[in-house]
């Protein structure tokens, strides 16, 4: 009954703040000041804003928002705008687009910051490739976007040094027949890792051609940005690459890490392929989950551990999947925060204990969609879940007495 009247309550408030979006923000924002440690609240429905073009318009965003999409469901937190960037086509249905999109909790809305172009086929430019030009060596759109948009697993990062969105983009489209059709010449096609970065400010794509040594792109990789080694690293431990490598943004260099080198044992101890993963700045640490198995990555001796395992029927651990689950850095507690979206829970892990603990919180239940988004936002101490446009959030823990959760 709880539940119901909080929902209840939430709607209201959302139709009573509907026509000022100001309004609508600052209740949102109070309600969360007001959150107990342990506690979920129902914050209503987020509007959604941009400037919405025919492609976007053919799919609903203008009504829904982006939606997860498959194996897209990562969101990135940017400092420097107090919000969340999102991009990542779907596997086919109903859309293969390139836009990209922000959600701003402080003031309950998506923004749709790159209205999509033209919409792709699975392996091909889709049915209308009129807007796909061969330039440089690039398949890119007239309007400077990704000509191929694939999935963005965990291949999605923050860029601090030029403010830009990072992301790793590889998809098994056919693009040598591509550049053909174009009147190009294959031969010409740059062939190295397909690295895309998004402005947010600017509001544009841009592609980030780098120099050899490159690393392999294998789909289902880690991109994850280590202010202590300067830049974002790369990995993956399946046939297709073991390795865990380095691209420094500040000069455009890609580095072997030579993780585990001094142990030899980096496939037995290094999560595989569909990861999900965060840094925690203050152990220095990259936590990983795969499967039922956790990982840690040492940035300073560069070294992965397999620190816990349980069974795949086991109650003990989640599930790590990047297209049914999302790990994200909960600065308050320290811990790692798992949302479940398949089983519409959430989970705590504590590194120093590394221990899993399945949350039951207090107040309004988890939204149960099925295309759900998850963030944390370090600035109003809250884990986020999107429900296409109904918001919930959760306070894992308050707070310490003088300082701000996202420190």
């Amino acid at each position: 009954m709880r539940a119901s009247l909080s929902a209840l309550f939430a709607a209201l408030a959302f139709v009573l703040c509907a026509t000022s979006p100001a309004r609508a923000g600052e209740e949102a924002v109070r309600r969360l000041d007001a959150l107990a440690e342990g506690q979920a609240i129902l914050l209503g429905r987020a509007r959604v804003e941009g400037e919405f073009n025919d492609i976007a318009r053919r799919f609903d965003l203008h009504r829904t928002g982006p939606r997860s999409r498959d194996y897209s469901v990562r969101m990135v937190w940017v400092p420097d705008r107090g919000t969340a960037l999102f991009t990542g086509a779907n596997h086919n249905t109903p859309h293969r687009l390139n836009d990209v999109w922000e959600f701003d909790l402080a003031a309950m809305a998506w923004r749709l910051l790159y209205a999509p172009d033209n919409p792709r086929s699975y392996l091909g430019l889709g049915e209308d490739p009129s807007d796909v030009r061969f330039r440089d060596g690039i398949l890119v759109t007239e309007r400077g976007g990704p000509a191929v948009i694939g999935h963005t697993w965990s291949g999605l990062t923050w860029d601090p040094v030029h403010r830009r969105l990072l992301f790793m983009n590889p998809w098994p489209t056919k693009q040598d027949e591509a550049v053909r059709e174009l009147g190009g010449d294959p031969a010409e096609r740059y062939k190295g890792p397909p690295l895309w970065a998004f402005d947010p400010a600017a509001r544009k794509w841009a592609f980030v051609r780098t120099e050899r040594p490159w690393p392999r792109v294998p789909p289902g990789a880690l991109l994850e940005y280590v202010p202590e080694l300067g830049g974002a690293i790369w990995h993956m431990n399946n046939w297709q690459m073991r390795q865990t490598w380095l691209y420094r943004p500040e000069d455009g260099s890609w580095s072997d890490l030579k993780a585990n080198a001094g142990s030899g044992d980096f496939a037995a101890q290094a999560p595989s392929r569909e990861l999900v993963g965060y840094y925690d700045p203050k152990r220095r640490l990259v936590v990983a989950q795969w499967k039922r198995n956790t990982y840690h990555f040492d940035v300073r001796s560069k070294r992965w551990t397999r620190v816990a395992a349980a069974d795949a029927e086991s109650d003990e651990a989640p599930v790590g999947h990047d297209a049914r689950s999302i790990f994200l850095h909960d600065p308050a507690s320290g811990h790692g925060l798992l949302v479940d979206f398949r089983g519409k829970a959430v989970w705590a892990y504590d590194p120093d204990a590394r221990k899993w603990t399945r949350l039951a919180p207090r107040g309004d239940p988890m939204p149960t969609g099925a295309r759900m988004l998850a963030y944390v936002d370090p600035v109003h101490n809250a884990l986020v879940v999107i429900d296409d446009t109904t918001v919930w959030a959760y306070r894992h823990r308050a707070a310490r007495p003088g300082r701000t959760a996202g420190q």
